[in-house]
């Protein structure tokens, strides 16, 4: 989206040191009027009454008060990654980005925006995955403002603009909660629409389907896309976002941990069956290669059934010792 935004450059004219050092002459200067008009006694006429020089050093006066009050209001300063947004009877005249002491027209509107990297903790909300299940999910995000024109001009944040009612670090203070408070609600919406688009695990073993649980670099990717789109309207860029918080709601995690635990006996038992299987073709290969003894069929069956049970078993086995003749 194409921006309305420019940077504005401030020349040396601009230096607030040099402005700084006008306003202390002005100062003096009014100091100075102040004394002329102690010594009026001696600016009368013959008949005792008040010349017109009288009037002027009382406009001198006057004029040189409001230069200096209006001279006094067009300081600021900008630190690292501040800015001000500069209007001038509501039309934008630009942001100022150079870090420094500064004086501009007082008729200026500077209203200060940070661009300083911010964090947020979406705490875990309830969506349902792509299956139907509650899950809960929630992310951390790191965003900034990088475009101050659409941060300022085309959302409303409810920020504080009386500056008789409230000092500028209050108004900063609730500007940020106001674009906290927009991000938020953008962050909840695509991490809901995200995660609405895939199932939290898979059901299937066998399956390559990508997942919230087993995808989670390319989960996270389609996230900050998302989000990236979503939050462009305000001139946030978004700098990382993940996924920090994944696990399924209460009413169904108690069911989903007994089929976990299900499928976690049953892929243990294919492992002890796949052993003992092993051991058994292990063992009768041995006695056969080394003529221990002469198995017929029947009696290989009765073995490996017996070798089954006592690997296969969750219990040690307890053997039985026969002393005669195995016939």
């Amino acid at each position: 989206m194409e921006t309305k935004e420019f940077s504005k450059q401030l020349s040396g004219k601009n230096n607030g040191f040099l402005h700084l050092t006008l306003n202390l002459a002005m100062l003096v200067a009014f100091i100075l009027i102040i004394v002329w008009m102690a010594n009026l006694d001696g600016m009368v006429d013959a008949e005792g009454e008040p010349t017109a020089l009288v009037l002027l050093p009382v406009l001198s006066g006057i004029v040189m008060t409001f230069l200096y009050i209006m001279h006094c209001v067009g300081f600021m300063i900008i630190q690292p990654n501040q800015s001000r947004v500069l209007t001038f009877f509501g039309r934008y005249g630009g942001t100022v980005r150079q870090v420094g002491f500064y004086w501009i027209n007082p008729f200026y509107s500077a209203r200060k925006i940070s661009l300083r990297a911010r964090n947020m903790d979406v705490p875990p909300i309830k969506v349902n995955d792509k299956n139907g299940n509650p899950i809960m999910i929630g992310l951390v995000l790191v965003w900034k403002i990088s475009d101050t024109y659409k941060a300022v001009f085309d959302i409303d944040v409810d920020t504080l603009t009386s500056n008789a009612q409230h000092g500028e670090q209050q108004q900063q203070s609730q500007q940020l909660k106001g674009y906290d408070s927009f991000v938020h609600v953008q962050s909840d919406a695509a991490l809901r629409k995200v995660a609405g688009h895939y199932a939290y695990d898979n059901m299937d073993h066998n399956s390559n389907e990508l997942t919230l649980r087993s995808g989670a670099e390319e989960i996270n990717t389609q996230l900050e896309e998302e989000l990236r789109n979503r939050l462009s309207i305000a001139g946030i860029e978004v700098i990382e976002a993940r996924i920090n918080y994944l696990a399924y709601a209460a009413e169904i995690a108690s069911v989903m941990l007994r089929r976990q635990q299900a499928d976690a006996i049953i892929s243990a038992r294919e492992k002890i069956v796949e052993g003992a299987v092993s051991m058994v073709e292990l063992a009768l290969n041995k006695l056969s290669e080394r003529e221990v003894v002469q198995l017929d069929e029947e009696k290989k069956a009765t073995m490996v059934s017996n070798l089954l049970v006592v690997l296969c078993a969750d219990e040690s086995a307890s053997p039985v010792i026969n002393t005669g003749s195995i016939y």
